[in-house]
């Protein structure tokens, strides 16, 4: 997905976790829309981290929204993905993607991944991997509006 790109639909979900999202909901706020699996342990590592960045930026009107992306079989088990979600207290939207189609949408590949995109519906950063978060600090901080 090329920056400047719209964000695509969040439709074709097999289940949603803490309240279902649509692209049309977003309209007008910052999302960040972060791609994860449970099978992941660099992704399980950085749970906490994203849930920090959703409470700081709360009153910046920033959305997050998790998507679920099995990367085998067993990670389809949509038991085990909610015991997670619960565990790791993750209070923002999950959407549950077993059949890929939101992680297609998104042109999407890897786990974890982040997508911010603008309050205009634009993507304006993406990253992935282990210093995906790190790389994120600034381009959030410049869409939400902050000054250092």
């Amino acid at each position: 997905m090329r920056l400047r790109t719209e964000m695509p639909e969040l439709t074709g979900v097999t289940e949603w976790v803490n309240g279902e999202v649509s692209k049309a909901d977003l309209k007008g706020k910052p999302v960040l829309v972060h791609f994860w699996s449970i099978s992941c342990g660099l992704c399980k590592k950085s749970l906490p981290d994203v849930n920090a960045l959703r409470e700081k930026y709360k009153e910046h009107d920033l959305q997050v929204i998790g998507v679920h992306m099995p990367r085998s079989e067993k990670d389809t088990e949509i038991g085990p993905v909610k015991e997670t979600i619960e565990k790791y207290e993750l209070k923002h939207p999950q959407a549950i993607d077993n059949e890929h189609n939101v992680v297609d949408a998104f042109e999407n590949e890897f786990v974890p991944s982040f997508y911010l995109f603008d309050r205009d519906g634009l993507l304006r950063h993406r990253s992935a991997g282990e210093k995906a978060l790190s790389l994120l600090q600034k381009p959030l901080e410049k869409v939400l509006g902050i000054k250092e």
